[in-house]
C-alpha cells in the first residue's frame, strides 16, 4: 500500500489532521456536529406519527400514556438515526457522485467512517435499551421489526422493487403502530388501513417525483426505478388514496355514531383530511412529492390544510 493510500485509510478512520475535507476541500465540521448532522434530525419529524394513536384515542393529555408515547418517539428518533448512518455508510460512494447528496456528512469526509459506524451501532442498541422503559413488551418487539425491516432496506431491498416501497411504508406504518404499543391502547381496523394506505402513498409519491425529476437518470440514483413507469405509481397511488379516503371517512362516520353530540365535527374533519389528499395528489403529478417532512416545512397550503385538520381532530376528540 502507497503513503497516500496509507494517509487515505487513516483520514477514513480518525478524520483528516489538517480539518479540510479531501472529498469537497472545504473546511471539515466539528465531529460532534457532522455526526448531528449525519443523524439527520430534520427527518425528525416523521417520528411524530408515534402519537397519532393516542391522540385519536383521546388520552394524549393523560400522563400514562403521554410520557410512555414520547419514549416511544425518542426510541424511533435514535433508530432511525442509526439507520440513516448505516444507510449513508452503504451509499458513500454513490453519494459523493450526487450534486447533493456529496455534501451529506460520511460523503462530504466531515465525519469519519470509523466514527459513523459504532455511533450506528450504539444508536440502535440505546434505542431497543429506551424502548424498554415503559416496560410494555410489545414496543420492544416493535422497534426490533424497525430496525430489522431497516437494516434489510439498507442491504438488500433498496433495489428491488416494490420491496423497496413497501419497506419504507412499513417503517411510516411500524411509527404509527408503535404509538399504541408504548401506551397499551388498542388500534382500531379502520386506524391501520389509514396508517397503512396513507404510508403507501407517501412512499408512491416521492419515488414518482423522483422518476419525474431524475428522468432516464433516475435508475442511477436508485436502481429500483428503472422498474417502475408513471402510470404505475399514479395507478398504485390513486389505489392507495382512495382506501385511505374511504377509511378514514368510516372511521369519522363510526366516531360520530359513538358521539353524536360531536359528529359535526367528525364529519367536517372529513373535508380537510380529502383536500390534503388532493393537494398531495397535485404535488405527485407536479413531480414536488418529495420527503414528506420537507413538504411539512415547505408547502404551506398544505400546511394550512393540516392545521385546520389536526384542529378539528383535537376538537372532536377532546371538547
Amino acid at each position: 500500500m502507497t503513503y497516500r493510500a496509507k494517509l487515505d485509510q487513516q483520514e477514513d478512520s480518525r478524520g483528516n489532521l489538517s480539518g479540510v475535507s479531501k472529498e469537497t476541500g472545504r473546511i471539515k465540521k466539528n465531529l460532534p456536529l457532522a455526526l448531528l448532522v449525519g443523524m439527520r434530525p430534520k427527518q425528525w419529524l416523521k417520528n411524530l406519527i408515534v402519537l397519532a394513536a393516542p391522540l385519536a384515542a383521546a388520552k394524549l393529555t393523560d400522563p400514562k400514556v403521554l410520557v410512555p408515547s414520547l419514549v416511544a418517539v425518542l426510541s424511533f428518533i435514535l433508530a432511525s438515526s442509526g439507520i440513516y448512518l448505516l444507510n449513508d455508510l452503504k451509499d458513500v460512494e454513490a453519494d459523493r457522485m450526487h450534486p447533493k447528496k456529496r455534501h451529506r456528512a460520511i460523503a462530504s469526509g466531515d465525519l469519519p467512517k470509523g466514527v459513523a459506524y459504532p455511533s450506528a451501532v450504539v444508536l440502535l442498541a440505546l434505542s431497543l435499551a429506551v424502548s424498554t422503559i415503559p416496560g410494555w413488551y410489545q414496543l420492544v418487539v416493535v422497534m426490533a421489526c424497525y430496525i430489522a425491516l431497516n437494516i434489510a432496506y439498507v442491504y438488500w431491498t433498496k433495489t428491488e422493487p416494490m420491496l423497496d416501497m413497501m419497506s419504507v411504508a412499513s417503517g411510516f406504518l411500524l411509527r404509527a403502530i408503535a404509538g399504541g404499543a408504548a401506551s397499551h391502547i388498542p388500534l382500531s381496523n379502520w386506524f391501520l388501513i389509514v396508517a397503512s394506505f396513507g404510508s403507501l402513498l407517501m412512499v408512491t409519491g416521492k419515488r414518482s417525483s423522483e422518476i419525474r425529476l431524475l428522468g432516464t437518470d433516475a435508475g442511477q440514483h436508485r436502481s429500483a426505478l428503472t422498474s417502475y413507469s408513471a402510470n404505475y405509481l399514479y395507478f398504485i397511488a390513486a389505489v392507495a388514496a382512495g382506501i385511505t379516503i374511504t377509511a378514514y371517512c368510516l372511521w369519522a362516520f363510526e366516531r360520530s355514531g359513538l358521539a353524536p353530540n360531536k359528529a359535526i365535527l367528525y364529519e367536517v374533519s372529513i373535508v380537510p383530511f380529502v383536500l390534503g389528499i388532493f393537494r398531495y395528489a397535485l404535488l405527485i403529478d407536479k413531480g414536488e412529492a418529495g420527503a414528506p417532512e420537507d413538504l411539512v416545512l415547505s408547502d404551506n397550503i398544505l400546511r394550512v390544510i393540516g392545521v385546520i385538520w389536526i384542529a378539528l381532530l383535537a376538537l372532536s376528540v377532546y371538547i
